[in-house]
């Protein structure tokens, strides 16, 4: 097992993990970055063959590779915490601990994926997840897509779909019109913003609408749309579902970190309850690249002990937190987004655990208990997190490893010191 040693770790590379990294850095401090992805920039700036990454993401990204006080290791996963300043991670060729001073937590945040009766059809994927195969370089050559959930990254994913070849049939939002006519009207104060949505605003978008069901035999073929009363069927190739943004917490609940909205809960200056740990970007609640920029700024000057430096950045964050909240409010999921699940819909596509499986258990351990729940390859991250919103279950505390581990690794953890 490889030894190091950082004045301040960071967990992410994505916006606020590297907008952390480069604020510490900076400041003298040796920083190291570990992130589970090949390449930095995290789910948003996700690269590929098929990229174009943004201008800023571009400068930011060569600007920690030139900081010689950086370091970043990728490809790398979190297992787990040993001792209260250190972490062992795993890659694909071994293992490794850090021990750190202070830790800066930029886990992000995964897509909240709704069950509904045909969602595991070969065909239907996360709205996320789609984008970031057609970024690796999948070609999708006139197919007709639907993209169905709420929140923004719908509009983001269409105009990626678009650049692959694909068709748009149809932008299927569950926000009623009410609540994006004020969204949009608000915009003004994010002019960089109302840009954006005039470049990505498509036609084929059907607010007040929900999918509430997929048909197909050995593939997608169609799905089924619920507008208000009305039914209708629409013919596709493929589906892409999301329901927005949920915090990556297992991190900070491994530390102990205080939970607040389902989010990791931070104060002004980005820190944790937990002394020496600071917390940033979308695990401590979505808003944008924007503000998870600012959010690791102000974290990594603070962590480095120089917070006069980070005046500017909590101006910015004050102000793209007044965006997070117009989101939050346009986009909240009613709990009438419930009704199309059945007790026969797969809530677990791992171990083929259905909803009525589960639907009476009082949590999530009890749910794990019953069932084979969350035991298959994603370790409950998807499933977990759609039965919290389904069934209102606490946050389940997490257990180490924290991602399916090799024996040789496990074996170093067990070893004693010395």
């Amino acid at each position: 097992m490889r030894m190091f040693d950082c004045e301040i770790l960071i967990l992410g590379a994505g916006p606020a993990g590297l907008s952390a990294a480069l604020a510490a850095a900076r400041c003298g401090k040796s920083v190291m970055v570990l992130d589970d992805n090949p390449r930095p920039g995290g789910q948003i700036w996700r690269d590929g063959p098929q990229v174009s990454l943004p201008r800023r993401a571009r400068r930011l990204r060569l600007a920690v590779a030139e900081q010689p006080r950086i370091t970043l290791l990728n490809g790398a996963r979190l297992i787990a915490r040993p001792h209260a300043h250190s972490i062992v991670f795993e890659t694909a060729d071994g293992c490794g601990e850090i021990r750190w001073q202070r830790l800066i937590l930029c886990c992000g945040a995964r897509e909240l994926s709704l069950p509904f009766p045909g969602w595991t059809l070969p065909g239907v994927t996360g709205a996320g997840g789609l984008q970031a195969q057609i970024k690796h370089g999948l070609s999708l050559n006139g197919e007709r897509v639907i993209i169905a959930g709420s929140g923004p990254l719908l509009l983001a994913v269409a105009s990626t779909v678009k650049r692959a070849g694909g068709n748009i049939v149809a932008i299927i939002e569950q926000a009623p019109v009410s609540a994006l006519a004020r969204f949009a009207v608000g915009l003004w104060r994010w002019p960089e913003k109302l840009r954006q949505l005039g470049e990505l605003f498509p036609a084929h978008y059907h607010p007040a609408s929900q999918v509430i069901r997929a048909q197909g035999d050995s593939h997608l073929h169609s799905v089924t749309v619920r507008h208000q009363e009305k039914i209708r069927e629409i013919a596709c190739d493929r589906l892409a579902i999301g329901y927005g943004l949920v915090p990556n917490l297992e991190p900070g609940l491994i530390f102990g970190c205080k939970t607040e909205n389902q989010a990791i809960w931070v104060d002004a200056e980005q820190r944790t309850s937990v002394p020496d740990i600071y917390a940033a970007g979308e695990c401590t609640g979505f808003g944008g690249s924007e503000l998870a920029l600012a959010e690791g700024e102000i974290a990594g000057y603070i962590a480095a002990n120089n917070p006069g430096k980070a005046e500017k950045a909590i101006a910015a964050r004050a102000r793209w937190q007044r965006f997070s909240r117009a989101l939050h409010t346009t986009f909240a999921l009613p709990d009438a987004l419930k009704e199309v699940v059945t007790a026969d819909t797969l809530l677990c596509r791992c171990e083929d655990v259905r909803c009525g499986d589960v639907q009476n258990a009082e949590s999530w351990q009890a749910a794990k208990l019953a069932s084979r729940c969350g035991m298959g390859a994603c370790q409950g991250k998807t499933c977990a997190t759609s039965a919290r919103w389904l069934y209102g279950w606490p946050l389940p505390q997490p257990r180490e490893p924290l991602s399916p581990a090799r024996i040789d690794t496990l074996i170093h953890m067990a070893k004693p010191e010395g």
